[in-house]
């Protein structure tokens, strides 16, 4: 077996159990790290059939974190559940989520065609169909539903950043001290952002780019559309500007989405969600570098992050 570098290898056991979900006469012929995770370890493997083809499959690896099992099996269910329904998620091979037969944590899933797509240029033409990838998630109608969402912060856990606008700010975290407004559920996604969704950019000069997976499932919610559209909406601001976490719930709407009929009430989803990013700013941006946005050093994510809130309460205002 040959890998990229030492790290690409797969432990011995997660090995012995993803080559009993193989087919008759295939094996792994190539393990190559995928970078881009947060929590977790992510792998393709190149397997070898019998006829000299190939084909890719992608292990998850969960490695001391902690609710695994729990992220694992939200997983599964999602998509096994997503299967024949016209979005394109990754097919479940197989999945060990209490870790009964590998080291840690896994789920053995088959691997989409298509990149993430961070950069500015293009976005314009990226938005919509973004949009329109979410409104045909939250059409969704499963016979069982996800787990009730869970909010990612607090008031009293909010970090405002350095230098930001205070009174902004303080505006703000009084938004989210109020009850969460009352929403029609909705299938979501929950981590819905360009991370996590995969484009066919080739030719790159078409501009047919055209959506080919969405992945990392892991955290699927029931809840309102207006928190899979804010969510969004903040990696936009974080990644191309504040304008653009703006204009995504415009896109969203003109994509046949619905949101919450008052304005006050999509602040409060759109400014909860801001606000939990500011718990965690460094880990979301290093992924960011890593892939080849330089430029968007924490500080750089905090001072577009302030900003972002700002119009957010300025746009109330």
């Amino acid at each position: 077996m040959t890998n990229h570098d030492e790290a690409a290898a797969v432990r011995p056991l997660t090995l012995a159990w993803v080559s009993r979900h193989l087919e008759v006469g295939e094996r792994i012929v190539r393990t190559e790290v995928l970078h881009g995770g947060i929590t977790a370890e992510m792998r393709r493997l190149t397997i070898g059939r019998p006829d000299g083809g190939t084909r890719d499959l992608v292990l998850r690896t969960f490695v001391n974190v902690e609710h695994a099992e729990d992220w694992l099996n939200r997983e599964a269910g999602a998509l096994t559940l997503l299967t024949g329904t016209g979005v394109p998620a990754p097919g479940l091979v197989a999945v060990d989520p209490a870790a009964a037969h590998c080291e840690y944590p896994s789920l053995l899933m088959t691997h989409l065609a298509g990149r993430t797509v961070l950069d500015d240029e293009g976005l314009e033409t990226r938005v919509p169909l973004l949009a329109r990838q979410l409104v045909a998630i939250h059409a969704l109608r499963p016979a069982e539903r996800p787990r009730e969402y869970v909010a990612w912060t607090t008031a009293d856990t909010v970090v405002t950043p350095k230098g930001a606008d205070a009174a902004a700010w303080a505006a703000a975290i009084d938004v989210i001290r109020r009850p969460a407004p009352r929403y029609e559920g909705r299938f979501l996604h929950r981590d819905f952002q360009p991370g996590n969704v995969l484009f066919d950019v080739s030719p790159p000069e078409s501009a047919g780019a055209r959506i080919t997976g969405v992945v990392d499932w892991a955290a699927t919610s029931w809840g309102p559309a207006d928190l899979d559209v804010a969510h969004c909406s903040t990696n936009l601001a974080l990644l191309h500007g504040p304008a653009w976490g703006l204009r995504f719930a415009e896109a969203y709407e003109e994509a046949g989405g619905v949101l919450a009929a008052a304005a006050s009430e999509r602040l409060y989803w759109q400014v909860r969600d801001g606000l939990a990013f500011s718990e965690e700013v460094q880990l979301v941006a290093q992924p960011w570098r890593e892939a080849g946005r330089a430029e968007l050093t924490t500080r750089a994510v905090e001072e577009r992050l302030d900003a972002y809130v700002t119009a957010l309460m300025d746009a109330l205002g």
